[in-house]
């Protein structure tokens, strides 16, 4: 994680933090970490299998951005033309997920701190929870299935046809807005302020903001506190248990004492 120190919080005036009506949840760095190097071997492995090469990651932002943005970059960096490696693009996102299920066993994930609480208190508040990640559909799912995660959300956003997080980010939240309509019965005049996207990098702030919604910003990943906040999130924390401890002390006291029951 990339603050270890005491924890910080910031809550932006007005920003009623919980009480929207989708959320949409980053996985890497956000919801867990992994201790493992399956889903980067994944991209090594695909690229070897199906065009015969190797390729090289050195140079290439892999948090926060997508599965199908990492292979663009890399093959960029390393000078390979668009015609060159466009043409087997989907062959190796398909050879990545089934090297991921493959080694489905080897994940090892870590939840993060408050994700459990956080989600039981905003789906006791009604909200409508789904993914939105740089991940492809088929290595998402198992990552959060082998968190044990899976049954808090309904949905997900995924990057399998969208290289730009902003785009996939959009696809996100028509689905939440479909969904919301339809157990709404209808349309509801603005909507589009009752989303908002948690996330653990500056590209999910932005995504977020170029689709006009709000961020909740934990610094569980690789990005700074102060980094963070530099993108100015709806809301930024070091984690989600600091934020429940900061704005719901009731909470984070029991999820405590029920961790050491547990314990």
């Amino acid at each position: 994680m990339s603050d270890v120190g005491a924890p910080r919080v910031y809550l932006s005036e007005g920003f009623r933090w919980d009480e929207q009506r989708a959320y949409l949840f980053d996985i890497d760095g956000t919801l867990l970490r992994h201790r493992d190097r399956v889903h980067v071997d994944a991209f090594f492995a695909s690229v070897r299998a199906v065009m015969g090469r190797e390729l090289a990651l050195d140079g290439v932002t892999l948090s926060g951005n997508t599965d199908p943005g990492i292979l663009r970059d890399a093959f960029l960096l390393a000078g390979v033309e668009d015609g060159a490696w466009r043409p087997h693009r989907e062959d190796m996102l398909q050879a990545m997920c089934d090297h991921v299920a493959a080694r489905r066993a080897e994940l090892m994930p870590t939840v993060m701190p408050g994700v459990e609480a956080t989600l039981e208190h905003l789906e006791r508040k009604g909200a409508l929870l789904g993914l939105a990640t740089g991940n492809l559909e088929q290595i998402g799912w198992l990552k959060v299935e082998n968190a044990g995660l899976r049954s808090w959300f309904s949905f997900g956003g995924f990057c399998d046809r969208f290289e730009v997080r902003a785009d996939m980010i959009a696809h996100a939240a028509a689905q939440a807005r479909a969904i919301l309509q339809l157990d709404a019965g209808g349309h509801e005049p603005g909507l589009e302020e009752t989303i908002c996207v948690v996330g653990d990098t500056p590209f999910d702030i932005d995504a977020a903001r170029a689709n006009g919604l709000p961020t909740i910003a934990v610094a569980t990943g690789r990005s700074s506190f102060d980094q963070l906040m530099e993108h100015g999130p709806a809301v930024c924390t070091t984690t989600l248990a600091a934020l429940l401890e900061a704005s719901l002390p009731e909470l984070a006291d029991a999820g405590a004492e029920a961790r050491g029951h547990a314990s």
